[in-house]
């Protein structure tokens, strides 16, 4: 042994030695690996699969039998990364926002059911609306005591008839109610070739032309609280209709009545209504403060759901 390390020795002591491996004790409480498999196994049966980790408790203590503790299947849960939503929850199809396009009349319609009150509480009758997107002309309606798949269906078939509509030249839009998904009104509009549009489950602006066009109904002066009968309701809304169509004027469509935009009949009105105006103008120039008064134009696009471009989006 050299004097370097006798040195060394005296200054540090003995080299340590290397400790003696300890013996694997096992815990008394800890689970055998076939109790474990049974627990997981237990876990993600047919039984118990769609029940959290406190139901499969509750339920096996009511059964007589004590497997472990909830924590203890908590642990083999994670120990599997199973600790997640275990229920088999239903996975809802991805819908599309609806965007569509009208540039003249009989090309989009929308159409919704709006329940209006009876005389007697719990009473409702069932009011069915179409309206042409592009000019907001009532092309039909109907009340009846209840809709269903069958009148809807035969309401539709009425107007696309009486509006003459060929095979792909319309769409259709509505909400997802029952009457306008039954398959009746699916194979009269496939049959027709009419193409079927549906809003998004609970996105009320997917339809708001139809929508809006209930409001001003509902806000009419004259509109009652109840009716005292259906055919009281029908009399009504005949006039109503009447009076929506030929005398209403729209703000979405430069102030004009429905009607004359779905006659074609709106270019006629507004330059009868400009050279008024430039009458005016000639007579007193000087009451005219942002100078000559300019043609109103009827917009040439109207949309569901305008898709926005890329300088909107920036």
């Amino acid at each position: 042994m050299s004097r370097s390390t006798l040195r060394r020795r005296r200054r540090h002591g003995p080299s340590p030695k290397p400790p003696k491996p300890r013996e694997e004790r096992r815990n008394p409480r800890r689970l055998a690996a076939a109790e474990r498999s049974a627990i997981l196994a237990l876990l993600g049966s047919e039984e118990y699969v769609d029940l959290s980790v406190p139901q499969v408790y509750t339920k096996l203590l009511d059964a007589g039998v004590y497997w472990c503790s909830m924590s203890t299947m908590y642990r083999l849960l994670r120990a599997e990364a199973a600790v997640r939503e275990r229920r088999r929850i239903a996975q809802h199809p991805t819908y599309v926002k609806p965007e569509l396009l009208a540039t003249a009349p009989r090309q989009l319609f929308s159409w919704d059911i709006t329940k209006i009150r009876g005389l007697q509480k719990g009473v409702w009758f069932s009011l069915l609306v179409m309206i042409d997107v592009f000019s907001r002309f009532v092309v039909g309606w109907q009340l009846v005591r209840r809709a269903d798949g069958q009148i809807a269906t035969d309401f539709i078939r009425g107007v696309l008839d009486r509006e003459g509509i060929e095979p792909g030249q319309a769409v259709v839009h509505s909400d997802r109610g029952p009457e306008m998904t039954a398959q009746t009104l699916c194979t009269l509009l496939d049959n027709l070739g009419v193409e079927r549009s549906l809003s998004r489950p609970r996105v009320s602006d997917d339809n708001p032309y139809s929508e809006s066009q209930f409001k001003t109904l509902k806000y009419h002066r004259d509109f009652p609280d109840r009716f005292g009968s259906i055919e009281d309701a029908r009399s009504f809304f005949r006039g109503l209709f009447e009076w929506y169509n030929y005398e209403h004027r729209h703000s979405g469509i430069a102030m004009l009545p429905p009607a004359a935009v779905h006659e074609n009949r709106a270019h006629e009105i507004l330059d009868a209504r400009h050279a008024v105006m430039q009458e005016a103008h000639a007579a007193h120039p000087e009451r005219f403060v942002k100078g000559p008064p300019k043609a109103t134009a009827l917009p040439t696009e109207v949309w569901i759901n305008q898709p926005k471009t890329d300088e909107a989006a920036a």
